[in-house]
């Protein structure tokens, strides 16, 4: 004894309701006593465009994310930050941008650091990585 059902157009889906949707619809009109607490809303973190993370992407794709927001106008000065083995690359990128494309670029700052990585899986201390900072700004 097994019922076959089949499919119910849209049109039927919405005229059927619960006796819980019912209620829910009668409160809706009648004017609530208790106030509604307010929603919070998490915004997603915003990217700074004048701060490039360099990585492991070849280094002409940082050097157009750093002519890309300086040619935009909103700002004058851009920071690449890079660890580790990437330290090269955003050299390179800085170097790259200052003397081929964009000639008015001036390197203002450098600097440098060390970062405190947790301890890998199976590792029982955590490790030191080198960290570099390159402010670019237009002349």
């Amino acid at each position: 004894m097994t019922e076959e059902t089949t499919p119910k157009p849209a049109a039927e889906k919405a005229e059927e309701s619960t006796p819980k949707q019912a209620a829910e619809g009668s409160e809706k009109s009648a004017p609530k006593a208790v106030a509604e607490e307010p929603k919070t809303v998490k915004k997603p973190l915003e990217k700074k465009p004048d701060v490039v993370f360099v990585g492991n992407k070849p280094p002409m794709s940082y050097v157009m994310a750093v002519m890309t927001a300086l040619s935009s106008g909103a700002i004058s000065e851009i920071t690449l930050k890079a660890r580790g083995r990437a330290i090269t690359t955003a050299v390179d990128v800085a170097e790259i941008t200052s003397n081929r494309f964009m000639k008015d670029l001036t390197v203002t700052s450098v600097g440098i650091g060390t970062e405190e990585m947790p301890a890998r899986e199976g590792d029982n201390r955590s490790r030191n990585v080198s960290i570099i900072e390159i402010k670019l700004a237009k002349k």
